[in-house]
């Protein structure tokens, strides 16, 4: 039963278990507390940790904490990006 004063946990990021940890870090220097799922299993068995094994690895936050962390993010995957092109 929801009592409505309950804290959800969010999935702000998938890839894999380097790609999550560098996350983890980024938000943990935002002063955002994170936690890795899967980071084992998802990098022993990708492909059942999420189907076809793309993003087996997810970063968590608090629901409270998630707009944040996705500015967080959203600036990791846009250095990400501009350093391969």
């Amino acid at each position: 039963m929801c009592t409505g004063n309950e804290i959800r946990s969010a999935i702000v990021f998938a890839g894999t278990a380097t790609q999550a940890a560098m996350v983890k870090s980024l938000l943990e220097n935002a002063e955002i507390q994170a936690f890795l799922k899967d980071e084992i299993f998802g990098t022993l068995e990708p492909w059942v940790a999420d189907a076809g094994g793309a993003g087996p690895v997810k970063v968590i936050v608090s629901g409270t904490d998630a707009e944040r962390a996705k500015l967080v993010v959203d600036e990791y995957e846009k250095n990400i990006n501009s350093d391969i092109h």
